[in-house]
């Protein structure tokens, strides 16, 4: 199909004119050009604190290019220590996995601390402490989070936590993966209706 005025030969549904075929000018073909923004952070919404319901957060923190460097006992220790040290939210339950980790917090202090400023300050504490210093920078830079809605979220997150290192073929039952545990028993309430 030719376009007389435009003299534009379209070849097929995917082919678009340009933007002088167009007659755009100015601002109209600048805007024309640019595409879509790249997100260039994950959305962290803030905390919602509802009465007489518990507030946990799953959390999914990654290594740098996903680098097999987090399931040994050192840095087991290391990363238990931090969140330790890191009080403004309790760890609950948690696992290891060789380029990834997994956990349950819920906020320790009232008003509540961000959950990006709380994970930005244990992730530098493991940095700084790190045993192997070639193999740094440790962390992607951004990290997972869903707070949870309902107790049976809750219960089906850690099923699917505790059975991770089945999946990736690295035990045979949960309980024998050693990169795992619970520092705080966080519990589920939810509000009376």
């Amino acid at each position: 199909m030719t376009i007389e005025s435009n003299k534009l030969k379209k070849t097929d549904s995917q082919a678009r004119p340009s933007k002088a075929a167009l007659g755009l000018e100015g601002r109209a073909s600048e805007s024309a050009a640019h595409e879509l923004p790249k997100r260039k952070s994950l959305p962290h919404h803030p905390t919602v604190s509802r009465p007489n319901q518990s507030t946990l957060i799953f959390l999914t923190v990654c290594t740098k290019d996903r680098r097999n460097l987090l399931a040994q006992n050192d840095v087991h220790d290391i990363i238990l220590n931090s969140w330790q040290n890191a009080d403004a939210w309790c760890v609950g339950r948690y696992v290891l996995m060789p380029n990834h980790l997994h956990l349950f917090c819920a906020p320790a202090t009232n008003p509540v601390t961000s959950l990006r400023q709380w994970v930005f300050r244990w992730r530098a504490a493991v940095t700084r402490n790190w045993p192997r210093p070639s193999q740094k920078p440790i962390w992607q830079k951004d990290f997972f989070d869903r707070q949870l809605r309902r107790g049976q979220g809750y219960s089906e997150k850690w099923a699917y936590v505790r059975d991770n290192p089945i999946r990736a073929g690295l035990v045979e039952a949960p309980e024998d993966w050693p990169f795992q545990g619970e520092l705080n028993r966080l519990t589920w309430h939810d509000s009376i209706e």
